[in-house]
């Protein structure tokens, strides 16, 4: 079977959310730059403190899931429903919105790296209204298999076969089916992953660059630049130059009309309308 081709580059461009956290948004930026259900991936990474200090103080979500990685630095999630995580290096939290959540996630630390990413997916339709949910995810919750040819491969959603074994993920039971993998390859250094049949997928390259598909057509993805892969089949992946990181992501595309309006994602513009008034209202969540 042949593997999944590059087809789209969608190179991270610099902005601003939360109180003024400065970071890299790849998917997301624009309105175009979708992979249902995906709906955006932001890359935060700085020593410098005035870039990440302000945090993102309380705010509300509904209608979608958001799903925060850790690679460096500590940073406190609280929420309405009482829920409080301590993000730590190579930790997450998975957060479902569905009908509305009110939180906060705040720097724990003055001085020092902070980096990570955060990623929005979104919920079906009739998911969307669901209660809210928080799980926490300690670093020793997310398994790490080393690959033959050097490297290794952090498991946050999906599965991975290691010999007659297979080494699955903390995040479970979620309608999209995700997959969420973290890899790490040598200089020279390959990975191959299957991905189910008709599922959306996009590799997003944080270190070095990569080279994905076929050896013969091969195609060159920069650092700081979201992949969209097409066609069906597993992704082969390869370091491309030097050691290279990278995130790989797929999952169940919904088929689905999407409104968005800054921290809210529903299916029609009356639902916005609505998801605006509730939060003006106290009636949110």
């Amino acid at each position: 079977m042949s593997s999944r081709r590059l087809q789209q580059i969608i190179p991270a461009v610099a902005t601003s959310d939360g109180a003024g956290v400065n970071l890299r948004r790849s998917l997301g930026r624009a309105p175009e730059a979708r992979l249902d259900p995906f709906l955006m991936l932001d890359e935060f990474s700085s020593d410098d403190p005035d870039d990440y200090i302000a945090g993102f103080p309380s705010h509300p979500h509904r209608g979608f899931e958001t799903v925060t990685y850790m690679l460096d630095g500590h940073m406190l999630h609280q929420d309405h429903l009482g829920n409080r995580g301590n993000l730590l290096p190579g930790g997450a939290q998975w957060m479902t919105a569905g009908r509305g959540i009110i939180h906060s996630e705040m720097p724990q630390q003055e001085r020092g790296r902070m980096r990570g990413f955060q990623l929005w997916i979104n919920l079906p339709a009739a998911e969307k209204m669901k209660p809210a949910s928080y799980c926490d995810i300690r670093p020793d919750e997310i398994p790490t298999v080393a690959l033959a040819g050097g490297g290794e491969v952090r498991v946050i959603a999906g599965q991975i076969d290691v010999g007659a074994d297979e080494v699955a993920g903390p995040v479970r039971g979620i309608t999209t089916e995700p997959l969420y993998m973290d890899v790490r390859l040598p200089e020279g250094g390959s990975f191959s992953h299957p991905v189910a049949t008709g599922h959306s997928a996009f590799v997003y390259a944080y270190e070095g660059s990569l080279a994905i598909g076929e050896e013969a057509d091969a195609r060159r993805l920069p650092a700081q630049s979201a992949g969209v892969l097409g066609g069906d089949g597993p992704v082969a992946i390869r370091a491309a130059g030097g050691p290279a990181r990278f995130l790989l992501l797929a999952a169940r595309p919904l088929h689905e009309p999407i409104a968005h309006y800054g921290p809210f994602v529903m299916n029609t513009r009356e639902e916005i309308e609505q998801a605006v008034g509730d939060y003006r209202n106290d009636r949110l969540t």
